[in-house]
């Protein structure tokens, strides 16, 4: 299979197939069959239908912002670094990971669970084949993106409590020695 647009060969494909199979699990084993869904006697239906809105929320977010990438008319031509791809650097994977995981939580069934750890690693492996074409596509330019974008996770934390050298030594009262 020939690589199409800095994709992975197989990444529509087995979005596709993952997508149906979770959805077949997910519907059997929480509405009909229940072999996994014990928790859910113990977590709130209110609990679990929160965390289902949450991430819907958030999936909605990382979609709309995340979609200028697919989106011909809007195609940037260098690195995209600004809405949701400002804090990640696969909005797009990480919106549909949400939702796999908002449907699990919502139904607490193990099964999903462990079927959902099998679509991240396949989202994560085309994740990687992917950053190595934006590597040698982009360079320098997408190595200095990295650093400050998380891949899965923004990098908050870093963000807030670090300063960059120029505000250090644009600070006035402040020196640089420890």
């Amino acid at each position: 299979m020939k690589e199409k647009s800095g994709e992975h060969p197989l990444g529509d494909v087995g979005q596709i197939v993952l997508f149906g199979l979770f959805m077949i699990v997910w519907i059997l084993d929480s509405f009909f069959l229940r072999w996994s869904t014990f928790l859910s006697d113990h977590i709130p239906l209110v609990f679990r239908l929160a965390m289902l809105g949450i991430t819907l929320t958030i999936a909605t977010y990382l979609f709309r912002s995340g979609h200028v990438v697919v989106n011909h008319e809007q195609r940037s031509t260098g690195v995209v670094s600004s809405g949701a791809f400002r804090y990640v650097r696969h909005p797009l994977y990480l919106g549909s990971i949400l939702i796999y995981f908002g449907l699990t939580a919502s139904t607490a069934s193990l099964l999903c669970l462990i079927l959902m750890i099998v679509i991240f690693l396949f989202y994560n492996a085309i994740a990687g084949y992917e950053e190595k074409l934006l590597e040698i596509k982009w360079g320098d330019a997408y190595l200095a993106y990295k650093k400050k974008s998380g891949k899965w996770l923004p990098m908050f934390g870093k963000r807030l409590w670090q300063r960059s050298d120029s505000e250090k030594k644009t600070s006035p009262g402040r020196t640089n020695s420890r």
